[in-house]
């Protein structure tokens, strides 16, 4: 079990615990990790209390009726906070499996022109498509298999001792999170707590994460939509992201070869690439090792010479075609099998007939 602690100072550090793991474990982890003997704890978003007094010492926490697995735990000194007693009891938040009727679409494509600043290099000016946004629930696109890549493509770097290699992610609509997870903890499987550290930071910053920064929607509304596992992220989660964990993350478009730099000038950077509905790492494959020694995070001046190459391995990208065309791609319903043309021949499919499951067409 991971959970991410944040204490009173804004300092987060994230605590592995066994799965034997009890009320008793958690408090005295929360205790070195913030040097608090006296905290209330709330979880979740919106924040809910997490009463740690009114559960037995000794209770298993995965016998609780909340999943903490992923969560992020906000932490305050007790002096400092309301009275515990008058605090709600803990319970399981309600979060819909899927979008609620009117609840944000998402471009996964970090061209998206949200207000939030991205830094973006002069290899290439065509914008990535604006995507359309259904009307209830969110698209969910399935790339065809792309055979050219039975051979993938890499960049020989013999002054590192290793080659600059796609690491490709789980072809699911948390590939962005599952992308920087990768890069930047080592684990793809932390996509809960990167979609909460995302709602939560946008709830205590609502003079920057306005309306109309947020894709015309409540911040509230946006906050329940991007923790449904079907939620796409897109340039706002990149910003946020590459800023909690002070690193500069580099968006490479495939089809366009265009790099989007977030938190630009960090001591530290990574990359990801964005293949029209896709995101996938890169990462330096030191040779003779295994994938678990890939170096994925860069310092300067190293970075600024990976950089380039970055890109060149994009191109190779490119020439496989290993992106997809949102605005011209051929489309097939799985549900009733009919051929829609690009994102918004989807999306007009799906509002007329309520089918939101579409496959790349061969």
């Amino acid at each position: 079990m991971r959970v991410r602690i944040r204490g009173p100072s804004g300092k987060s550090t994230t605590a592995t615990l066994d799965d034997s793991a009890t009320i008793d474990t958690l408090r005295k982890t929360i205790a070195a990790e913030t040097s608090l003997s006296a905290f209330d704890v709330k979880y979740g978003y919106p924040p809910k209390p997490l009463v740690l007094d009114q559960y037995p010492s000794s209770k298993p926490l995965s016998e609780l009726d909340i999943k903490l697995n992923g969560e992020q735990l906000i932490v305050n000194n007790a002096e400092q906070s309301p009275a515990r007693k008058d605090a709600t009891p803990p319970h399981q938040p309600t979060l819909s499996s899927g979008l609620q009727q009117g609840a944000p679409s998402h471009q996964a494509g970090p061209s998206r022109d949200h207000g939030v600043p991205a830094q973006t290099s002069a290899s290439a000016s065509k914008p990535s498509p604006k995507l359309q946004e259904p009307s209830s629930a969110p698209l969910s696109l399935t790339r065809k298999e792309n055979k050219e890549m039975s051979d993938p493509p890499e960049i020989f770097l013999p002054d590192l001792g290793g080659s600059l290699v796609l690491r490709i992610m789980p072809d699911d609509n948390s590939c962005l999170f599952r992308a920087v997870a990768s890069a930047v903890m080592s684990d793809m499987d932390t996509v809960t707590e990167l979609r909460s550290i995302i709602a939560q930071t946008i709830q205590a910053n609502p003079d920057k994460y306005s309306k109309p920064i947020l894709d015309n929607k409540e911040p509230d509304v946006y906050c329940r939509w991007i923790q449904n596992e079907d939620a796409w992220g897109g340039q706002i989660e990149l910003d946020i992201l590459s800023r909690q964990f002070d690193i500069e993350i580099c968006s490479i478009d495939v089809q366009t070869l265009r790099v989007d730099r977030y938190n630009e000038g960090a001591a530290r950077r990574c990359f990801v690439v964005y293949s029209g509905i896709h995101y996938d790492t890169i990462a330096l494959s030191l040779l003779g090792m295994p994938p678990e020694a890939d170096v994925k995070q860069f310092e300067q001046p190293l970075s600024d010479e990976v950089l380039p190459q970055a890109v060149a391995l994009c191109r190779k990208l490119q020439e496989k075609h290993y992106y997809t065309d949102t605005a011209g791609f051929t489309l097939k319903c799985g549900d009733c099998g009919a051929v829609c043309v690009g994102e918004a021949g989807a999306t007009q499919h799906a509002q007329a007939t309520g089918h939101y499951n579409f496959g790349e067409a061969a």
